[in-house]
């Protein structure tokens, strides 16, 4: 009796929560460690978007999808219809949920500095760059640590860019990179 009363226990978990209990068992990623991020997200990347001028650097958001769900009566069985056109039987509807994608999913590219632009002495003018703006209160230590993206992802946040990797841009809005000239007319 004990055993039919776990059976039936089992029965009552959610799918929901079955379902992921039995994706976890297939997870490649040892137990402890993070999923690697995917290029462009967390730090610069050379694999760009498509078209990205040879020797350039980017960083990337991404705009998730927007999903709704779509909830529907379908008519399973039809009315039954007698010849004196009386109807007989009513007919059978059910309701059907489908997901329904409103927006797709972007990959939003920015241009940044390469990974070797970004030395300890840069980042420390970074650090001094974003303190003297209200951006970083850390200490000026030359390292791109959790504090510094903060920082960068906040000041960014004010042009449209919610990302901490450091925008070539942003980088000549604060005066460590130096703007191109246009050619001469």
């Amino acid at each position: 009796m004990i055993e039919a009363q776990r059976v039936i226990h089992a029965c009552r978990v959610p799918l929901w929560l079955a379902f992921s209990a039995a994706l976890s068992a297939c997870d490649p990623v040892p137990v402890g460690q993070d999923v690697p991020p995917e290029p462009g997200v967390i730090k610069a990347t050379r694999n760009g978007p498509s078209g990205a001028a040879p020797g350039t650097c980017w960083g990337r958001t991404v705009s998730p999808a927007v999903i709704e769900t779509v909830t529907e009566q379908v008519q399973v069985k039809p009315a039954k219809v007698n010849p004196d056109g009386t109807i007989s039987s009513l007919p059978v509807y059910k309701t059907e949920a489908r997901p329904l994608i409103v927006t797709q999913r972007v990959d939003n590219w920015f241009e940044t500095p390469c990974p070797e632009a970004l030395t300890a002495e840069f980042n420390a003018s970074l650090q001094r760059a974003l303190a003297v703006r209200g951006y970083y209160i850390g200490a000026v230590n030359g390292e791109m640590d959790a504090a510094t993206r903060a920082a960068i992802q906040s000041f960014q946040r004010l042009d449209g860019l919610d990302s901490g990797v450091l925008s070539l841009a942003t980088a000549r809005k604060l005066g460590l990179v130096a703007v191109a000239r246009p050619p001469d007319q």
